[in-house]
Formats: C-alpha cells, structure tokens, sequence
C-alpha cells in the first residue's frame, strides 16, 4: 500500500486551533477534503489546504494511483516551541505571553474502496496581460451630464456628495 506523507513545521498558530481543522479532514478523500478546506473561513484552512495540496502533487510526482482519491488516513497536530513574550503591567511588573506554534503531519493512503468523486475543483492560474495591452494605456473619459441651468457637470462621487436633494 503506498502512501504519502507531508509535514508542515512551525506554524503559527495554536495547536488547539489547528486541530479544530484537521479533525473535520480526517477520513475523507483529498479531492473531498480540499473542497471542505476551500469553503472554510477559518485561518487555519489556509495552511493546511496548502499542506494537503503538497501531498497530493507529491503523490502524483509518485506515480501513486489516482492522487486525488486518496484519502487522509491519519493527520496529526502537535505542539511546537513557544515563543516566550512578556506584556508590559502596572508597577513595573509583566506578565507573560506564549505564542504558541504547530507541528502538523499528513498521511494519505490508497482508499479502501472505490468512490465517486462528489467535487470537481479548478484552480485558476493567473496570466499576464497580451504585451499590446500593456503598452496601450487607457485614459478615463469623464462623464459629462447638463444640470438644470444647462450647465456641465462630472457624474460621479462629487455629484452624488454634493447635489441638492429634490423634494
């Protein structure tokens, strides 16, 4: 049974926190958890969806069948050195601060059996503009609109600020 294994060392972030995370992750697909991890607001997501997309192009680097159906057998959140800090108090005293920091560990493995994929996720890449585009400034027209008077006006953040209101 061939598996891959990523580690993620140092992050900044409370395990307690972290662990939050990577209990909703356990057991499922890659392809399933990456979805979980896109959706999730929670700080944490964001580095451990980098961590779960490192092991699956590992995999595929492999040649480990189907990198997107593996599925996350075991991932692990330890607790790594504490940055020691002091906060400053009254009387010339402080107090301290632990700035607490995670090691986490991913295991993927070979599924027990065969699912249906539930999500289909595409990645955007980003490109540069065509070199024609770049040269090729384009300048703001302004709009123009007549007041009541007959008079020019700009449309825009000045004329929604400063006109009169109509009764």
């Amino acid at each position: 049974m061939a598996i891959q294994t990523a580690k993620l060392s140092y992050l900044r972030m409370a395990p307690r926190k972290v662990r939050a995370i990577a209990d909703i992750m356990r057991g499922l697909s890659a392809n399933e958890a990456e979805a979980q991890l896109l959706l999730m607001p929670r700080r944490a997501a964001k580095p451990l969806l980098k961590l779960l997309r490192s092991a699956t192009a590992g995999a595929k680097q492999r040649n480990i069948a189907n990198a997107e159906d593996l599925v996350i057998e075991k991932i692990t959140v330890d607790g790594a050195s504490m940055l020691k800090r002091s906060l400053p108090r009254a009387r010339g005293s402080a107090s301290p601060i632990q700035r607490k920091m995670s090691h986490v560990t991913l295991i993927l493995g070979a599924p027990k059996a065969e699912a249906k994929r539930r999500f289909t996720i595409v990645v955007k890449k980003k490109s540069k503009l065509p070199p024609e585009e770049t040269k090729v400034k384009k300048k703001k027209q302004s709009v123009k609109e007549e007041d009541t008077k007959g008079r020019e006006r700009k449309a825009g953040f000045f004329r929604r600020m400063f006109a009169r209101k109509s009764i």
